[in-house]
């Protein structure tokens, strides 16, 4: 099967990148163009095998982890997928899946096909393995999946990717526990946060805590307030404490890679490894050429 992902179809508008530079270039009745647009497809092709190097490393040095015992943090995990508390369907095929992405092209009188409509959804999907489970959530990962279809119905084409309930999904990407035992809280700011609640509801505010019915709330009062909010936020944290916690895979902050599989990792290390060979040949030959031609 192919495999489809998002930085798989950069990879592949980066190869349009090489040929829009050569058809630019082939206007210029000149040969002293061409040194300039082989630099530039050398450029084109040093991002993207940046891009290929930094996933292909991110896999092999990210240690596969259970579930129930991964680090907090940048985590590797795998486990067999099942639909969240939100069942969904495809866009297209009304398919049961855990995702969808999908796009419609249409035919234009020039016998070209122009992109009408994309999208893809966002519904967190739950991965199990023998240690635990954890929820995932979807947005902003590069998905790579083998489930892809493509079909023609008059002047219409339709490409539907997916991922499907009980195949085995790998992630990477920013693991954390929500709750439990182990939960830290900043609590001094959500006690600001909740005293700016209460202060959007003036009313309210005035009914709980004007003590001496003037109108308005004075240093006293608003320390009172203050003691109850500390109160509200401290039983709500030893409440969170008390019950089990909820693992979650999420895009990192950080900007390192967010991958979502429904290949194992060895698989996926072979893929960005051809792309990386791939534009890395295409850049040393592009830089080699150029300097030739200067």
């Amino acid at each position: 099967m192919q495999i489809t992902s998002r930085f798989n179809i950069r990879n592949w508008l980066s190869g349009g990148a090489h040929f829009f530079i050569v058809a630019v270039a082939a206007q210029f009745d000149s040969p002293e163009v061409w040194p300039y647009a082989l630099l530039a497809m050398s450029g084109v092709s040093f991002a993207a095998w940046i891009g290929n190097y930094r996933r292909l490393r991110r896999i092999a040095d990210t240690p596969l982890s259970n579930i129930g015992s991964a680090a907090q943090g940048y985590a590797e995990i795998a486990g067999r997928a099942e639909a969240g508390s939100a069942p969904l369907n495809s866009h297209l095929t009304h398919l049961p899946c855990l995702w969808f992405e999908f796009e419609v092209y249409e035919k234009t009188s020039d016998d070209k096909w122009t992109l009408r409509e994309s999208g893809a959804s966002d519904t967190p999907f739950v991965i199990r393995d023998a240690t635990g489970t954890c929820v995932i959530d979807p947005r902003g990962a590069e998905i790579v999946t083998s489930h892809e279809e493509r079909w023609t119905s008059g002047s219409y084409r339709y490409v539907e990717r997916l991922l499907l309930p009980q195949e085995r999904i790998y992630g990477l990407g920013e693991f954390a526990t929500i709750g439990g035992p182990g939960s830290t809280f900043d609590t001094e700011a959500d006690i600001g946060n909740l005293l700016a609640a209460w202060k959007r509801d003036p009313a309210t505010l005035l009914k709980r805590f004007d003590l001496d019915k003037n109108g308005s709330i004075d240093l006293r009062e608003w320390e009172l307030a203050r003691s109850q909010a500390r109160r509200e936020i401290e039983a709500k944290q030893r409440a969170a404490q008390n019950v089990a916690g909820t693992n979650t895979l999420r895009m990192p902050h950080d900007g390192r890679p967010y991958l979502l599989s429904n290949y194992l990792p060895e698989r996926l290390q072979s893929n960005y490894l051809r792309w990386a060979w791939g534009h890395a040949i295409i850049c040393i030959g592009a830089s080699g050429a150029a300097v030739a031609l200067f």
